[in-house]
């Protein structure tokens, strides 16, 4: 295949979606993203027309034609029933529930094309995983985890292949739904997740979803702190809680020290049966444009310190702890990284 093959990938998330690509030697085309409406609210035929003008658009954007496109990925966040075929969302409208979304946009991309385009879907944070563990491993022919705090947990497994760990149902590495170590984190309560599992789920402990409850356990420790008399609404006191982190606010110094040693405590769970060199840690908070140097670099080092004990000692010095680098363009490049390593096999 010549370089000028490309592997192009759509990231269809709730709100927004995003067209990426690569080149055939899996560099990327262009770090500027195609973003647009998902438009979920007008129906399946409509997300699947917002994917096609993505890719057009794309195509346009950087003088590529579809004579070029080898193969398309498509990061899609679940459940999923089976392959190719969305659950019930918590995201999506109801009626999207059964949907077969693989089916329906290799018929419209091979339409666009005027030729059948090989399609592979997968979950959206393990995409993210793939062009994340591409940047950190190099040449080195080593498996990367990744984690991802932000509204919620993504979680991913990346092999030394460069291919995520899907399962079966491409439910696998849905780790953010994995009991949190209570015992280690001073007994907290077990925390309500949107998942609906009672045993607490490690992601309301490490992300936003969790943020309000987090909140009113610490407010215990600071009753005089103005966010403890304040009357605005829960949300508007949560999204306070990262500017205060910055000016070394105590309350939300420690909500964010507790949630990177919940976060460091998980990871050594997951290295338990993953055993990788790498864990790259995505999210808000290690956005350079979001936090301070010296809150990441904190954020990153409990995170480390919190797991180093549990580790075998090959682990603890073996283990390297990165900060993730691709931000929004990570789970375009990853499916299309993954429509590029699966047209190998």
């Amino acid at each position: 295949m010549s370089q000028k093959g490309i592997f192009l990938g759509t990231d269809s998330g709730a709100t927004t979606s995003k067209t990426g690509g690569v080149w055939a030697d899996g560099t990327i085309i262009s770090h500027k993203l195609r973003q647009s409406s998902t438009n979920s609210s007008a129906g399946t035929a409509a997300v699947i027309q917002g994917w096609v003008d993505g890719v057009n658009g794309f195509l346009a954007e950087n003088n590529l034609t579809w004579n070029q496109v080898h193969g398309v990925g498509l990061a899609i966040p679940g459940p999923y029933e089976r392959y190719g075929v969305l659950g019930r969302s918590a995201n999506l409208p109801a009626s999207f529930e059964g949907w077969d979304f693989h089916s329906e946009y290799s018929r419209a991309l091979a339409l666009s094309a005027g030729r059948s385009i090989p399609l592979v879907a997968g979950n959206d944070g393990n995409y993210g995983g793939v062009a994340e563990a591409q940047r950190v491993r190099g040449g080195k022919k080593v498996s990367v985890l990744m984690l991802a705090p932000g509204s919620g947990l993504g979680v991913a497994y990346v092999d030394a292949n460069g291919l995520p760990l899907d399962g079966d149902t491409l439910c696998g590495m849905e780790a953010g739904h994995m009991p949190a170590p209570l015992h280690l984190l001073g007994n907290i309560r077990p925390f309500t997740c949107g998942c609906g599992k009672g045993w607490g789920c490690i992601e309301p402990y490490t992300t936003l979803s969790g943020l309000p409850q987090l909140l009113e356990e610490m407010l215990k420790k600071y009753p005089d702190h103005p966010l403890a008399t304040s009357t605005t609404p829960v949300k508007e006191k949560v999204f306070a809680l990262r500017s205060l982190a910055q000016k070394d606010d105590p309350l939300a110094v420690d909500i964010f020290n507790f949630q990177a040693k919940a976060l460091g405590l998980h990871m050594a769970s997951l290295l338990m049966a993953v055993d990788t060199e790498y864990v790259v840690i995505g999210g808000g908070l290690i956005d350079p444009d979001a936090t301070t140097s010296a809150f990441r670099e904190r954020y990153l080092r409990i995170i480390r310190d919190s797991a180093q004990p549990y580790l075998w000692p090959v682990q603890q010095k073996r283990l390297k702890v990165v900060p993730a680098t691709l931000g929004e363009l990570s789970q375009a490049i990853g499916a299309a990284l993954v429509a590029l390593y699966s047209s190998r096999s």
